[in-house]
């Protein structure tokens, strides 16, 4: 771009985290105070693994800035009906105004006391896009840490729309609240739907694209082709849901078929529960003097603790002996002379039956691919190689195993987890180089470095947070109206993982009315929302719109109208990406695919002056802090760290005076020397100017630090695989516990909690639920619907953004609803046409986008539409799922997730637009 004459003209560093891919670095032109362009931010090239890039997301934030429909002052409902079809009548107000409204409101709450009548906070907040909300929140977070009770459990996606399963099963058996390969060293990929070309950020589409080049063999299992699998080396097009039939079939295959020895015996041995032995209960067999779990010594042929040295545990085997079984609620059997086999064991009969032909004839896959498929993975692990990572000799496993959303949640997503960590295990490439890793941690703490989240638990394995199953600490009374704490011991407690129980139970509840031992659903008194959207991003949104409609006091944080904020009281305006500051944590091992070889801080700062009356998140939180009497409490958290960092350590001293009131610039100039410092090793405490400056200030993480392996053999722990011995115990103390309440609802949830996982029909599922529901043949809906991400659109925060539109719609699949060339034949539909999509609930309607990538008996949708207020987005007039998928307990698993699929009916309604 040339510059015109005598035009002051800046290049100004900032950061993007629009999605969980980043966050990324960019540098945004500004010509005369008016941002005109944003560029990669090459001078980050070295250590951002996608070479200082950013996607698409990025470029539409100068469009965000200057949107003609922005709303740029609060503005205050005088309509007191709300719905979809009332105006609102918004009045414009002013800051002082709108503030001293919330105020009011909250500390009305308060003298009423901070939890209602059924214990749940008064208070509630919905912030969306993932994690990364609390990255745009500035100082909010220290806010409502200090006000006190708050319930962030009011859903607007998490549990349906994220890899909810994995997220809890992830931590549990290797600490990664998402997984994904090692790709840079990763010589074999099994991708079970995982869109990484579309939800990987840049990281992700240069590590793949960089790996393919050099070889990596990428094969796309999944019933649409994406745009993965447009560009992977096969493309395996399986029946929806049965994922789990497919990975339990390879598993016999490595069993059965193969020799026993070109597994990775030694892992299996050592840092596994496959040697433990199993007593005629179902628990382990355990060591009378010390309650140990026992295994077969082979040296000395005797029982021992599993952690006795010098050790050579069977694998396989049945053996006679005397011990003690521990079962659930302090149950306790001695044994003398009893039968028990190796969990190994227990494994290796569990799958016998498990063949390819008999996972063929479910996931409608030839039997010679999944053969083939389990014996490439088999051949390209490597086994009993080793390579060096910063000057350590390591296991080098290039094999791993990515599960997409839907596969990795809901009904099915505990079997798929299981399957795919099984297999890691099997040939040992389980958190090694070229395996499948874990990334962040967010339900055990620690989040700089997820080695640290490594503590000793019962027996060998690691440490968890379960919340208590046993009688006497069980939380009978939900604290949140998601019930987290007393439905799903798997979520823990952590005030990092938001979203940790169903999500959808609360508006479930509040219309179609309380659960039976539980107390009643109650309305908060006070709801924020932020970077949300439920109204259109939940299921059966026509329930969630009737029940947002009824919330007595809404405040939304508005860049635009939405469909949510249409039922709001209060529109507070605040910052866009561009005129907001923020510093952010990046680097380490983040979301996805995000390891970086450096850690460190980048600061989100003004490039522009923020348009005339929308105001920075930490402006109004310290406004909010002050007018609810909270003021001191709130500098207490923020010098504690609730921005990321704590401001006062053993080893450093930035806090704020807690009793004065301090502007944004002087907050995170406090909050960048205390990161200063951190990066430097205490050799530099610069603040804000160091980083408006540079941007950013990192230093070397340890590529060591990505793979949990040493540590684990550091600490001499296991991985809590194949066997799931204190699942199963937990399964069935927190089945007492609802039992005693006379809580039945949950059964088909406990069910979940087994040893070794089964097949069970899973699509099914679905299929009784409707019917017995809805009263309807399941044959009239031939059809599974799914949803797809989209990388322009993902996270929704994008979706009015002309700029994103016109790049959208270069991708096949944006524009209408995808479905096979050969059903929509037989159907008279011809590419363009506009059909109707039918569920057991409802109808949408859109234009036909006819190909081959796609299975007969699937129809597929592009997340982020179905928009009815959002400027621009409503006038794409492109379907969105969310109102065709019905809310139900029996679709819900035992995690609290659900997964975006419905059956559903089309047809042919008219020609092409």
């Amino acid at each position: 771009m040339r510059s015109r004459p005598n035009v002051q003209v800046r290049t100004l560093p900032t950061t993007c985290y629009q999605c969980n891919a980043g966050p990324e670095m960019l540098n945004v032109r500004v010509e005369d105070g008016v941002a005109t362009e944003v560029r990669p931010h090459f001078e980050s090239a070295e250590v951002h693994p996608g070479g200082g890039k950013v996607c698409v997301k990025a470029y539409g934030l100068i469009q965000k800035v200057y949107h003609p429909n922005r709303v740029k002052t609060p503005m205050v409902r005088t309509n007191p009906k709300k719905g979809r079809h009332e105006e609102p009548g918004w009045r414009e107000i002013s800051w002082e105004e709108a503030l001293d409204m919330v105020a009011e409101k909250m500390n009305a709450a308060a003298a009423k006391g901070a939890l209602d009548t059924s214990g749940y906070p008064r208070v509630a907040t919905t912030f969306g896009g993932g994690p990364t909300s609390k990255f745009y929140l500035g100082t909010m977070p220290a806010f409502f840490a200090a006000w006190g009770a708050t319930d962030v459990s009011m859903g607007s996606g998490p549990g349906v729309k994220c890899a909810h399963s994995e997220h809890m099963y992830g931590e549990f058996w290797h600490r990664g609240f998402t997984v994904a390969p090692d790709t840079p060293l990763c010589n074999y990929l099994l991708s079970f739907g995982h869109n990484m070309d579309a939800s990987g950020g840049v990281c992700s589409v240069k590590r793949h694209a960089d790996a393919r080049t050099r070889g990596m063999i990428r094969v796309q299992i999944e019933p649409h082709l994406s745009v993965t699998g447009a560009s992977s080396s096969e493309w395996v097009p399986i029946k929806p849901k049965t994922d789990p039939a497919f990975m339990f079939a390879m598993i016999h295959v490595l069993l059965h078929e193969s020799s026993r020895d070109r597994l990775d015996l030694p892992f299996l041995k050592e840092r596994t529960g496959s040697p433990y032995l199993i007593a005629p209960n179902g628990f382990y067999l355990r060591d009378p003097a010390t309650d140990k779990p026992l295994v077969w010594d082979r040296a000395h042929a005797a029982a021992v603790p599993h952690d006795t040295p010098g050790i050579d545990p069977a694998l396989d085997g049945e053996f006679t002996l005397d011990g003690v079984e521990f079962g659930a609620d302090g149950e306790r059997w001695v044994h003398q002379g009893a039968v028990c086999r190796t969990a190994f064991q227990s494994l290796v009969d569990h799958v016998k039956t498990y063949t390819p032909e008999w996972a063929a004839a479910i996931c409608d896959v030839p039997a010679a691919s999944i053969r083939k498929i389990a014996l490439d993975y088999l051949a390209h692990a490597r086994i009993g190689e080793m390579i060096e990572i910063d000057g350590k000799p390591l296991p080098f496993r290039p094999v791993a195993i990515f599960l997409g959303k839907t596969v990795n949640n809901g009904w099915g997503g505990y079997e798929s987890c299981w399957g795919r960590t099984v297999l890691a295990c099997l040939v040992g490439a389980l958190e090694v180089p070229g395996g499948t890793l874990g990334t962040s941690v967010q339900i055990n703490e620690h989040p700089k470095n997820r080695n640290l989240s490594v503590h000793p638990g019962p027996d060998g394995f690691m440490d968890y947070p379960l919340n208590p199953t046993d009688k006497e600490n069980w939380i009978s009374s939900p604290t949140k109206r998601d019930a987290a704490r007393t439905l799903v011991p798997l979520a823990g407690n952590s005030p990092r993982f938001m979203g940790s129980g169903p999500g959808h139970l609360s508006w479930m509840t509040l219309d179609q009315g309380d659960l039976q031992g539980f107390p009643p659903m109650t309305l908060p008194d006070v709801w924020f929302v932020y970077r949300a959207n439920p109204v259109i991003s939940f299921w059966q949104v026509g329930k969630v719109e009737e029940v947002a409609a009824r919330f007595p006091f809404t405040v939304c944080f508005a860049f635009t109208d939405d469909e949510t904020n249409h039922m709001a009281d209060l529109l507070l305006p605040e910052c866009t990406d561009l005129e907001s500051m923020q510093l952010l944590p990046i680097g380490g091992t983040k979301y996805i695919e995000a390891f970086w070889a450096h850690r460190g801080y980048s600061l989100r700062r003004p490039v522009v002056e923020p348009a005339s009356g929308v105001r920075d998140f930490t402006w109004i939180a310290t406004e909010l802090a002050k007018r609810t009497g909270v003021l001191k409490g709130y500098n207490t958290a923020i010098n504690n760290g609730l921005t990321g960092i704590p401001l006062r350590t053993k080893e450093y001293n930035f806090a704020l005076d807690e009793s004065a009131e301090h502007s944004k610039e002087e907050i995170w100039d406090h909050v960048c020397r205390a990161a200063s410092f951190e990066v430097t090793a205490g050799a530099a405490s610069d603040g804000l100017d160091y980083y408006l400056e540079h941007g950013l200030r990192v230093s070397e993480y340890p590529r060591t630090n990505w793979y949990l392996y040493p540590t684990m053999v550091a600490k001499g722990l296991r991985f809590e695989l194949p066997y799931q011995e204190r699942l199963m115990r937990i399964g069935i103390e927190l089945g007492n516990r609802l039992h005693e309440k006379g809580i039945a609802w949950w059964d088909k949830q406990l069910a979940e909690y087994s040893a070794l996982p089964a097949w069970h029909d899973i699509p099914g599922i679905w299929e009784k639920a409707y019917e017995s529901s809805f009263d309807i043949a399941i044959a009239d809906y031939p059809f599974w619907l799914l949803t797809s991400r989209s990388m322009q659109y993902a996270w929704g925060a994008n979706s009015g953004i002309q700029l994103i539109k016109e790049v959208a719609d270069n991708v096949a699949g944006h524009g209408g609803v995808i479905l096979n060339a050969r059903t929509a034949r037989q159907l008279g539909i011809e590419d363009g046409d506009l059909i109707e999509i039918r569920s057991p609930i409802g109808a949408t309607q859109g234009h036909a986008v006819v190909r081959q990538g796609i299975r007969p008996d699937t129809v597929l949708m592009i997340g982020q539409f179905g928009h009815w207020k959002t400027p621009v987005a409503k006038d794409f007039k492109v379907p969105s799922m969310n109102s065709l998928v019905p809310m139900l307990m029996e679709t819900t698993d035992n995690t609290g997730s659900g997964a975006d699929l419905v059956r559903v009916s089309v047809r042919r309604v008219g020609g092409p637009a």
